[in-house]
């Protein structure tokens, strides 16, 4: 036996009036019934995509706000973004450390953006960059570092992003 009416006993029409109003009384497919068109499932609209000038695309990981993370060694992440808190140890691309965000462990990056706080072992292949609101401490290695007024780099911190000794080279005279 078929039935006409919804869960609740009410039958829900179309008016007018409303949004999703047709003429066949079926929303077209690519829109929502609101104003901003919808693309169809299976495809991406890249003009409402807005994405950092450190993230090209690749696997994103997004520890968010309120979520802990711990006791993992994360692999194949081309971007890790910490809103939350993370201990880890991560060998990555990119990792982005938002204003409420923080990391504790061992992390070998390309580039760092610091936001909030790092703490550990970090060394930076490229460049680090700690923002105002950031903290970054522990032993720390960069190729290239930027810091905003206010931010903060405290710990063993040398330049360069290899841990390999320097070779001492001796020159002789006579």
């Amino acid at each position: 036996m078929l039935r006409s009416e919804t869960l609740f006993g009410k039958r829900e029409t179309n008016t007018p009036n409303s949004p999703l109003h047709t003429s066949s009384g079926i929303v077209p497919n690519g829109t929502s019934g609101f104003n901003k068109p919808v693309p169809p499932i299976g495809t991406t609209n890249n003009a409402d995509n807005t994405s950092s000038s450190t993230n090209e695309g690749g696997s994103k990981l997004i520890v968010g706000p309120n979520i802990k993370l711990k006791g993992v060694e994360i692999t194949d992440c081309d971007t890790l973004v910490v809103e939350g808190r993370v201990e880890a140890t991560i060998d990555s691309r990119v990792i982005q450390i938002a204003d409420r965000g923080a990391f504790k462990g061992s992390a070998e990056i390309d580039i760092a953006e610091i936001r909030g706080e790092f703490d550990g072992e970090l060394t930076v292949r490229q460049k680090l960059v700690i923002y105002a609101t950031g903290k970054v401490s522990g032993k720390v290695r960069y190729g290239k570092v930027v810091i905003e007024e206010g931010g903060q780099l405290s710990g063993d911190i040398q330049v360069g992003a290899t841990s390999a000794k320097s070779s001492l080279s001796v020159a002789k005279v006579g």
